[in-house]
């Protein structure tokens, strides 16, 4: 499978409204390596009863991704050949059943969906400082951890004030290698034009959808909102 395909990027996360009766979904567009983002708004969702996440039913995840393509499509004339979504909780079946026939109606053949999230754990390494940001570790065929903060060789240091904890990634369908993923992560974890500092503890991708909710949250569902992020940061 070519790694080399025009990419799409996408953040999904969630947000309370700020009467908190509802849980809504925000989406962080990120289309291509210059950061080029249109922010599309989801659907409400659903915390589940089984694994106490916010999820998606199947003909929300479908038009949350149909969007965010027809976005894409009004803003380079032309559809990816492939999409990347990143999301910040695990995907249930309608929720692949949806995003699948998105792809199938756009004719999207290629795509990797992931969940990136915590780990709540820390490793540590026979040396001064801690594990060096890009340390990747596969746990099993489905599960990796992958420091994006870490120590820098070049600085022979560990520019940070923490110990740093790892990103968990989850692949639940995808088309390249886990190692491949993990080196676009790494990549779009520098990706935030507001901040000096080279590395995020999480790819602009979810970055920006999190920061995103933070303003929507204040918006009544039937308000138009800026499709451009610049208005969000």
């Amino acid at each position: 499978m070519s790694s080399h395909f025009t990419a799409c990027y996408v953040g999904i996360s969630f947000y309370k409204t700020t009467d908190g009766e509802r849980l809504e979904t925000s989406i962080a567009q990120v289309f291509n390596e210059r950061g080029d983002g249109i922010i599309v708004r989801g659907g409400a969702a659903k915390i589940s009863k089984e694994d106490r996440q916010p999820h998606l039913t199947e003909p929300v995840a479908y038009d949350l991704l149909y969007k965010a393509l027809e976005a894409y499509r009004k803003e380079h004339s032309n559809l990816p050949a492939r999409v990347v979504i990143h999301k910040s909780s695990n995907y249930n079946k309608d929720e692949l059943e949806g995003f699948y026939r998105a792809l199938e109606v756009q004719k999207v053949s290629t795509s990797d969906l992931l969940t990136l999230g915590s780990t709540g754990v820390r490793v540590f390494r026979n040396a001064q400082y801690p594990p060096l940001r890009g340390t990747f570790v596969t746990l099993d065929t489905m599960k990796q951890i992958l420091y994006t903060r870490g120590s820098v060789d070049f600085f022979e240091t560990y520019p940070g004030n923490y110990i740093p904890e790892p990103l968990e990634m989850r692949c639940y369908g995808i088309d390249q290698t886990p190692k491949f993923l993990a080196q676009e992560i790494l990549g779009l974890s520098k990706m935030n034009w507001n901040k000096s500092q080279f590395d995020g503890s999480e790819p602009i991708t979810l970055a920006a959808a999190r920061k995103v909710g933070l303003v929507l949250k204040h918006l009544d569902s039937n308000e138009t909102i800026q499709p451009r992020y610049s208005f969000y940061m």
